[in-house]
């Protein structure tokens, strides 16, 4: 059986790889996508986002926004109403992080039958020598 071993990309980079490593561990999230494309549209409603995102709960959907305002890459707007209405929006930051993310999503779809199937030949190969 193999054994895989996660560390924490960003501690475990040289100095000038550190930047990219923080931002694609936040990126390589669950959620940060779904949520940053939802996004993409414009300003969204909390309760809007949490229907949007399919199979997210409103726990990791909280958590989710929390690290993408913390990173200047969500704009939080609460308008004092009652109930208190509560809006994200992408930050000028996030906007020019929507091209790559294309890019990344063009390339993904173009070469994921390729990846499943070197995985299903490399995981053949596993078992065959265990």
């Amino acid at each position: 059986m193999s054994k895989y071993i996660f560390k924490n990309a960003a501690t475990h980079l040289p100095e000038d790889c550190r930047p990219s490593g923080e931002i694609l561990a936040t990126l390589g999230d669950k959620w940060t996508v779904a949520v940053l494309g939802n996004l993409s549209k414009g300003r969204v409603r909390f309760s809007e986002l949490e229907n949007l995102v399919e199979g997210i709960s409103q726990r990791m959907l909280t958590l989710t926004l929390r690290s993408l305002v913390r990173d200047g890459l969500v704009a939080r707007r609460v308008a004092p109403t009652v109930p208190p209405r509560v809006d994200y929006e992408l930050t000028e930051r996030a906007q020019g992080l929507l091209e790559p993310l294309s890019l990344l999503h063009v390339w993904a779809t173009g070469n994921m039958a390729g990846i499943t199937e070197s995985r299903r030949l490399f995981d053949a190969e596993e078992s065959e020598s265990a």
